[in-house]
């Protein structure tokens, strides 16, 4: 099996598991606990995310220093900085390519009482600045202004890389908190925490070869925030509950890995993703690569082929061997198109026939030049039916 769905999960690096096996391995880790298993618990966990702020450009042993919450993973990071980020008032402004658990977090907001307004795309599939600043020009006409941009680092299903910088520029001028979702970021772009101007970020190991099950949001320097869930004094009650400490313990050998490696691994992906890219155009010259003259994460493709239907190639694949998407993991397995391709403007055809690939620095040149035959077969085959059909 090809597996080429890496913007879903990766798998765990070796190095990773065993750390993971180790600490498994060390007996009880609740680091609330008084006795001598809490405080080496405690030590263990606290040294782990003092590693992980290190390779990202965050210290977090300062006396001012920003944080780092431990969550179940990206999903509830993200849903607890959309719930808990500024004024328990104000307009709440997302890009309309987000990933679900932001989407769906704002719509849950606005089911509350609060305004959501959506920053609009260009048709390259980069967040359009000039809009942001006029809706934060607008919510302040109406009387409702914003407190609140959440702009993702990295598109999931496109990999186009978003103008985070500029986003943060204005979101400052304003007063505006600014939420970044670097899930598909860590170990494919440098990402220095202390500098991108966010006040939130999040991001979480198994996007980049380390362990399901946790997650994590930083929040900048003097940023607070509501708690989502109750019961519990840990993390200072913004997210009660036990640490998982084993995988707080993997996920710092991950992102310390992800950011030593990520030199090496963006040129291999690279390759990868463009010998993917130009072997399926030579076969199929009318295939549609999105975002193509954006700047893209290496890893990760997104292709149409009017004519087939991505659901049907998406299993007709799964069956000849290559694991791929159909968009957002969290969403794929519906059947509405995909919201970030809408919003770019693709037409139908291409809503109907696109197809997501992501390579790992895992992956090979011969497990490409496989794939490459395999979708060719399946696309050609799927358009010949079509125009049958047709």
């Amino acid at each position: 099996m090809i597996y080429l769905d890496n913007n879903a999960t990766t798998s765990i690096d070796t190095r990773v598991a065993s750390v993971l096996t180790k600490a498994l391995e060390a007996g009880p880790l609740n680091p609330s606990s008084q006795h001598q298993f809490g405080r080496r618990a405690r030590a263990a966990m606290e040294s782990a995310l003092d590693r992980i702020g290190q390779s990202l450009g965050s210290d977090l042993t300062r006396v001012d220093a920003a944080r780092l919450i431990v969550t179940s993973g990206g999903t509830e990071a993200n849903n607890l900085a959309i719930a808990g980020l500024g004024s328990e008032e104000g307009t709440i402004l997302v890009s309309s390519i987000e990933h679900p658990s932001v989407l769906s977090a704002a719509g849950m907001m606005e089911r509350r009482g609060h305004l959501v307004l959506k920053i609009d795309v260009s048709p390259e599939g980069t967040v359009r600045l000039d809009h942001l600043e006029y809706l934060i020009a607008e919510t302040i006409r109406l009387g409702k202004p914003a407190k609140l941009a959440s702009i993702m680092s990295a598109n999931n299903e496109t990999g186009v890389i978003q103008p985070i910088a500029g986003a943060a520029e204005i979101c400052r001028k304003h007063g505006v908190h600014l939420h970044v979702d670097a899930t598909q970021s860590i170990g494919k772009v440098p990402l220095q925490l202390s500098q991108c101007g966010a006040s939130s970020v999040t991001f979480t190991p198994h996007k980049y070869h380390g362990p399901a099950g946790v997650g994590f949001l930083w929040l900048a320097p003097g940023i607070s925030i509501r708690p989502s869930i109750f019961g519990g004094e840990q993390q200072l009650g913004t997210r009660p509950g036990t640490e998982p400490v084993a995988l707080v313990t993997a996920a710092a050998e991950a992102t310390a890995l992800a950011v030593a490696e990520q030199e090496e691994s963006v040129s291999r992906m690279k390759r990868l993703r463009d010998s993917l890219e130009n072997g399926l155009l030579q076969r199929h010259p009318s295939l549609q690569i999105h975002g193509k003259s954006a700047e893209r994460l290496a890893s990760t493709t997104c292709v149409s082929l009017p004519g087939t239907n991505r659901q049907t190639v998406l299993m007709a694949l799964d069956l000849a061997g290559v694991a791929c998407s159909s968009g957002s993991a969290c969403s794929s397995g519906s059947s509405p198109p995909s919201h970030v391709l809408t919003a770019m403007g693709a037409d139908k055809a291409a809503l109907e026939s696109a197809l997501r690939f992501g390579v790992s620095k895992f992956s090979t040149d011969e497990e490409i030049a496989r794939a490459i035959e395999i979708i060719s077969r399946k696309l050609l085959a799927r358009n010949r039916f079509a125009h049958v059909e047709n």
